[in-house]
């Protein structure tokens, strides 16, 4: 009979102990939450603190305080589009000697106008890199020499032949004027071969496509190696070559070149430009060419325009547009 009080005081013990760490549990949460506002703001304030400190890069090179967003970069860009060159400029430029000329285009798609008046002069063997904002017009400038836009005024000529009107088949197989696309252009299904006949199908004959082809994989054994192999196994920088041998089946005058670093790595990009210098200095092509990383595109191109908006704000030697404050600060990160 002894038992029961003794067992009784026990659980009372046992549920005032209970009692008491649940209190205790209860003043420990309220303190944390009290701490929770001051050690979030100090850990804000330290982050904030590093941010200052830390440079943010810009457009992949150097370092800026601050990152412009693309419409503060077009609205600075538009600024110095009142000192835009004038077409004694941008026929000196060009030697005097023009050979791809475009005159007051205005293009553009559907009733969408993109281009205003542009003007651009290109000699024989020359290299032009178009740079700017994104919406500038850059790849309409391309576009619109292969026949891709809505015409609504200028012209366009090579070698002093008009060839505005003429379709994109025509100026290809007539003008001499081949169009290497971004990137994923080719045939995964079908064989290196298969691909670089596909650029000769204007071509008169299949003999002929075959003999250009021939001369192709003489030029470049990479992909010679792998004529019968699906394009689809090559690397990036394979297939890019591929889409610039296929354009070449046609032996085209003028290249037009569309972002060919796209998707690139570092590597297989310097090659691109190698066989991009190797057409233009030792083949004589005329490059025209849209380039994502306006270093690396200027540094190859011997002119380069600046494109604001649909016209030309800036227009130099590539070197010089290198050197320049404002092309730096815009485009090259500083």
């Amino acid at each position: 009979m002894a038992k029961a009080p003794a067992k009784k005081s026990a659980k009372k013990a046992a549920k005032k102990a209970a009692k008491t760490t649940a209190k205790k549990a209860v003043t420990a949460a309220k303190k944390a939450a009290a701490k929770a506002p001051a050690k979030k703001a100090a850990k804000k304030a330290t982050a904030s603190k590093a941010k200052k400190e830390k440079n943010i890069s810009g457009y992949g090179m150097g370092g800026v305080d601050v990152v412009m967003s693309v419409d503060q970069v077009a609205k600075e860009a538009a600024s110095i589009a009142a000192n835009a060159p004038d077409l004694k400029k941008l026929k000196k430029l060009a030697n005097d000697d023009s050979f791809l000329v475009i005159d007051n285009l205005c293009a553009g798609y559907g009733k969408m106008q993109i281009l205003h008046d542009f003007t651009m002069h290109v000699k024989k063997g020359q290299s032009l890199c178009l740079i700017g904002p994104n919406g500038a017009g850059k790849s309409t400038v391309l576009h619109s020499i292969f026949g891709f836009t809505n015409i609504f005024s200028g012209k366009i000529s090579v070698e002093g032949r008009d060839v505005t009107a003429l379709t994109s088949s025509q100026k290809l197989a007539q003008a001499g004027i081949a169009y290497i696309l971004q990137d994923k252009s080719v045939f995964p299904g079908m064989t290196v071969e298969e691909n670089l006949l596909m650029g000769g199908f204007l071509k008169d004959k299949p003999a002929e496509a075959k003999e250009a082809a021939e001369r192709v994989f003489e030029k470049y054994t990479r992909l010679a190696d792998r004529r019968d192999k699906p394009a689809g196994v090559l690397s990036g920088g394979e297939r890019r070559l591929l889409e610039i041998s296929r354009a070449l089946v046609m032996n085209p005058d003028v290249l037009l070149v569309d972002e060919p670093s796209i998707g690139l790595e570092p590597r297989f990009i310097d090659m691109v430009f190698e066989i991009l210098h190797d057409l233009q200095h030792v083949d004589g092509k005329t490059i025209v060419m849209v380039e994502q990383n306006a270093k690396k595109g200027l540094e190859f191109a011997d002119l380069g325009y600046v494109l604001v908006s649909g016209e030309t704000a800036m227009a130099d030697k590539g070197d010089d547009l290198l050197k320049n404050p404002d092309v730096g600060r815009l485009f090259l990160g500083g």
